[in-house]
């Protein structure tokens, strides 16, 4: 565990979360508590998750993307256990079946299928869902309780293909979405700290979170 890392992402996370919340209170949702920092897990770069999972700082939030591997449901379950032992949240990526089973918080919604957001709001309003937005019209998807908007900064993984929003504009896109976004792509310890006024709910990535805190 990179404890330095650690805790610069952490701390800017917080204060994301904080200043968010002060100034945009009517697009959060009543009753939910958002986790600042969100660890996205990938079979191939975070071969582990539940590793890191339990390392992550109370309350942050995991989100588990199985892409299909047989070990889904027992990963899940770890995964299950280790943010229930963190206080945090556990979001399932598109598979509804897997988090009822698994008793997860709610779901993630990759861009191919953000239709289904406003059916899943009806059916399971105690479910957070979330939604991926590499487009502007993804911002007014409705039924999502927050959007993840990417690549922020050049970013590695799928997100490697698709140009960079940079500051000014995923500043600009947080601004036009309707509930709280997460920053995610390409964010580190050495660049968090300038999404700073940019109205981001929190933060949320793969392999530099997998990096900061996975075990010594």
């Amino acid at each position: 565990m990179n404890r330095a890392d650690a805790k610069i992402l952490w701390e800017a996370a917080s204060v994301l979360a904080r200043d968010a919340a002060k100034v945009s209170r009517s697009r959060h949702r009543a009753g939910l508590n958002l986790p600042p920092l969100l660890f996205f897990t990938d079979p191939d770069r975070t071969p582990r998750p539940w590793e890191t999972a339990a390392r992550l700082p109370a309350g942050s939030g995991v989100v588990f993307r199985h892409f299909g591997r047989a070990d889904a449901l027992e990963t899940a379950l770890r995964l299950r256990e280790a943010t229930r032992a963190r206080d945090g949240l556990l979001l399932i990526g598109l598979d509804t079946d897997l988090a009822e089973r698994v008793g997860a918080d709610g779901v993630h919604l990759p861009g191919r299928a953000l239709d289904l957001a406003r059916g899943l709001a009806v059916s399971r309003p105690d479910w957070m869902i979330t939604g991926a937005a590499h487009s502007r019209p993804a911002l007014d998807t409705p039924g999502l309780t927050a959007l993840i908007v990417s690549p922020v900064f050049p970013a590695g993984g799928p997100s490697s293909v698709r140009p960079a929003l940079g500051l000014e504009g995923f500043t600009a896109w947080v601004g036009a979405a309707p509930c709280p976004v997460y920053a995610l792509g390409g964010i580190d310890s050495g660049n968090v700290s300038s999404l700073a006024g940019s109205g981001a709910c929190g933060i949320a990535g793969v392999s530099a979170f997998q990096a900061a805190f996975e075990p010594d």
